[in-house]
């Protein structure tokens, strides 16, 4: 037989699947595991929500094919950027997408040529890299360092790259690495691609979860953002909503509306009730997301401050639902460290070279165990011996 495409050979076994294997392996010897490798909230969608999507999912009619966004979807995204961002769209600014992994994974389609190159962090989120790979784009990474605030030196970007790039891919809180953007970097970020010629696609997925009392904020909430940039919006992270994979890209009209004409290949529409139940959260009360953050900013103290306590020194997250640190000292390779880690306390935890080349000798920690057995884990770490390697 012919040989499979080439473009496989990008994309070996994931880490996630190998540490999965790995707890499976410690549960059926009848150890405790700590999972913070994998950011799948813990906590329930509201009430309502599920009430909004258990009520549609009742109704015969809503089976057949949705084809579009209910006008009602639509009203509700016009809505929340609103009240929430003080940001106006329109509808033909708004198109959804079937979670923000999706909508990534193909925006390139429409954006790029083959050869054409696209910018993504490194570190970063594994699928900014992996979608404009599988679209036939060259893949071209700005760097993000610790000496810099995970801030690009847009300055730094070669001419030759500038010339050749379609778009950057952006993402503030930052997952990895936890930190937020200042005002002026968004600012100098909009100025430049104007300057260039090059599309922003900002992924927007946990500006309700930053900490400190501060507010996330939406790349269209500054001027002239429109005119070069969308924004990938997701109910998952902000409302438990992610077995229903239901995101929005919304922004610049001409990236919408071509967005659109390509999906309209592929996609017959999201499930009605996972429509409904989107209406109901998009268009519902606050509290439960507030309340939410609030829990998760208690976790992050827990994590980020108990291991500083007991030697091994965490900064506490600006923002999304993870912590970020260098391995502790005595260790030269992030995934060993990782191994060795489950192995003696049962606490897993994502090594940070699985983002990227600049995450290499740092650990990722998903802020989804309650405080309580944050604490144990801890307990576990401290008890093993690890940190006195």
């Amino acid at each position: 037989m012919k040989p499979f495409a080439k473009r496989l050979e990008d994309f070996e076994e994931g880490i996630f699947q190998t540490l999965n294997d790995k707890k499976n392996q410690l549960e059926k010897e009848g150890r405790t595991v700590y999972n913070f490798s994998v950011g799948t909230p813990d906590f329930k969608p509201a009430e309502h929500i599920m009430r909004a999507v258990a009520e549609a999912a009742a109704k015969p009619e809503n089976y057949k094919y949705a084809l579009a966004d209910l006008p009602e979807l639509t009203e509700a995204v016009i809505e929340r950027f609103q009240k929430r961002y003080g940001v106006s769209l329109k509808e033909s600014e708004i198109t959804s997408v079937y979670g923000s992994q999706e909508g990534i994974a193909h925006i390139a389609l429409p954006l790029c040529d083959p050869g054409d190159v696209v910018l993504v962090p490194n570190p970063g989120y594994p699928i900014f890299e992996a979608g404009p790979k599988l679209m036939g784009a060259e893949v071209r990474t700005y760097d993000l360092i610790e000496e810099k605030g995970y801030l690009p030196n847009l300055s730094d970007i070669p001419k030759e790259t500038i010339e050749r790039t379609k778009f950057i891919i952006v993402s503030y809180p930052l997952n990895p690495v936890c930190k937020q953007a200042p005002e002026s970097f968004y600012q100098e970020l909009i100025v430049w691609a104007k300057e260039n010629g090059i599309w922003i696609l900002h992924d927007n997925a946990y500006s309700d979860i930053v900490y400190d009392g501060k507010t996330g904020r939406s790349i269209l909430s500054y001027e002239g953002a429109k005119e070069v940039a969308a924004e990938f919006y997701s109910l998952s992270k902000s409302f438990n909503y992610t077995g229903a994979r239901m995101g929005f890209l919304a922004g610049n009209e001409q990236i919408v509306q071509n967005f659109k004409k390509i999906r309209s290949q592929i996609d017959y529409g999201t499930f009605l009730p996972v429509q409904y139940g989107a209406i109901a959260a998009l268009t519902g009360p606050d509290n439960g997301v507030l309340e939410q953050c609030r829990a998760y900013e208690e976790r992050r103290n827990a994590l980020c401050d108990g291991l500083t306590k007991i030697g091994w020194k965490f900064e506490r997250s600006e923002g999304t639902m993870f912590a970020w640190a260098k391995i502790p000292d005595g260790f030269s390779d992030d995934t060993q460290f990782v191994m060795e880690l489950m192995e003696k306390t049962g606490v897993i935890c994502t090594p940070g070279s699985s983002f990227g080349s600049l995450g290499k000798n740092h650990v990722r920690f998903a802020l989804v165990l309650p405080v309580e057995t944050i604490l144990e884990a801890i307990a576990q770490i401290e008890k093993s011996g690890i940190l006195k390697k």
